[in-house]
């Protein structure tokens, strides 16, 4: 038997993922009012299999995000703010560019933001959807079935639900995405992503400082602990496997000479897991009754700090778009609703993933002329004021109307 809501109607939307991507679109839907059920392992579960060794740069919208969905005061002991970004052209490049510094103060800001732990952020909000959601199944799917006004969701538990939207949060892999029929451009990178933690004898300061390097990125990221960062690397996955396999006094010293003195001693390196870099962007964000959030959408390497931020629009907007549904009597899951939650992330979607595909692409290739560009680029920044500011600017918000539940606070009310 199909499992409805309990005055017996379908869902308006079924979350399908439990990651931070998902259990936050599945609090911004029950925020603006939708009858919301969220199916997937509970970060525990997933966090067992696999421990969680990464962190996220949260930009101010996202925590304006968080603030609104009440997670952000159980997050604030754990989160460190990021004052600033130093990019540092450590290639043995003959066209190195000039080191440059982003600095928060130059918009007027505190903060770009915060960095915080994964399994931190997972876990306060699974915490905040077990107090107001009023289903969660810990369960996978194992199939959709699309009807003319609802989906039929089958579970491995043997479960059934009925909801008018499928929000498909599942990750690169997406059932939901396969469902629906939707197909995928996928760029493979031969690269990995080593994530870690480490202490360093220099205070960061808040600073956050990227290398980029032949083949890739060596980035370290706030704490609230003054004295420790977390590591972001990204390399060859040749390369990656061999330092995963070296013993933590051996990984010190190939990141000291990353570093050299600028965080002074490097030391007690963290746990460490290495994943692999994919681009992929779906060719469609909504289909038959579905709308794609997070990497069931896109995915791109960890530079800049969007990938989450990205994801989380994509479940802010979604809220706009079913909330709108809701108060006009359409039907959530229906072909008006789905076009316009596409019309409304193609853009952001697109220039974040552009994006960072170039730079990702700008420090693999040895063509004189991408150097030459790539250096131009970072030298007008660092020389020309306005446009510094305006790449900052856009770094932090998309290039049209943020969500209505991302926007400053002081500015909307909730």
């Amino acid at each position: 038997m199909s499992e409805p809501t309990p005055n017996g109607s379908p869902f308006d939307v079924a979350v399908i993922g439990a990651g931070p991507a998902g259990i936050a679109a599945a609090l911004a839907l029950h925020h603006v009012g939708a009858r919301v059920a969220l199916v997937g392992p509970p970060p525990t579960r997933t966090m067992q299999a696999r421990p969680e060794t990464r962190s996220a740069a949260l930009l101010t919208s996202s925590v304006d995000f968080l603030k609104r969905l009440g997670v952000w005061e159980q997050l604030m002991p754990a989160a460190a703010p990021l004052t600033a970004v130093r990019i540092v052209d450590a290639s043995r490049s003959l066209l190195r560019s000039p080191d440059i510094a982003f600095e928060s103060q130059e918009l007027g800001l505190e903060a770009f933001g915060f960095n915080i732990a994964n399994a931190a952020l997972n876990l306060a909000l699974y915490d905040r959807a077990r107090a107001v959601l009023a289903h969660l199944s810990p369960a996978t799917i194992t199939s959709i079935q699309f009807h003319a006004d609802l989906a039929t969701l089958t579970l491995d538990t043997g479960e059934e639900l009925s909801c008018r939207l499928v929000a498909g949060a599942d990750g690169r892999q997406s059932k939901c995405r396969q469902a629906a029929g939707i197909e995928t451009r996928e760029i493979h990178y031969e690269q990995s992503a080593i994530a870690s933690s480490f202490r360093h004898s220099r205070p960061h300061q808040g600073v956050s400082t990227e290398l980029h390097r032949e083949g890739g990125s060596v980035t370290s990221v706030p704490t609230p602990d003054p004295n420790m960062s977390s590591l972001v690397w990204v390399t060859g996955t040749s390369d990656a496997d061999a330092l995963i396999a070296f013993d933590d006094d051996s990984f010190a010293a190939r990141l000291q000479e990353c570093f050299d003195d600028t965080l002074g001693v490097v030391s007690d390196i963290g746990p460490r897991a290495s994943f692999p870099i994919v681009g992929l962007t779906a060719k469609q964000l909504a289909a038959k009754r579905t709308a794609l959030v997070g990497e069931a959408a896109h995915a791109m390497a960890p530079i800049g700090a969007q990938g989450l931020n990205l994801s989380l629009r994509d479940g802010a907007a979604l809220a706009d778009a079913v909330a709108a549904a809701l108060r006009n009597g359409r039907d959530p899951g229906g072909p008006y609703v789905l076009a316009q939650y596409a019309r409304v992330r193609q853009l952001d979607v697109l220039s974040r993933t552009v994006g960072v595909d170039l730079l990702g692409r700008s420090l693999l290739t040895k063509l004189l002329p991408v150097q030459l560009a790539r250096s131009a680029v970072l030298a007008g920044l660092g020389s020309i004021a306005p446009l510094k500011r305006m790449v900052m600017q856009a770094g932090l918000a998309p290039p049209a109307d943020l969500p209505r539940l991302m926007r400053p606070i002081e500015s909307t009310p909730a």
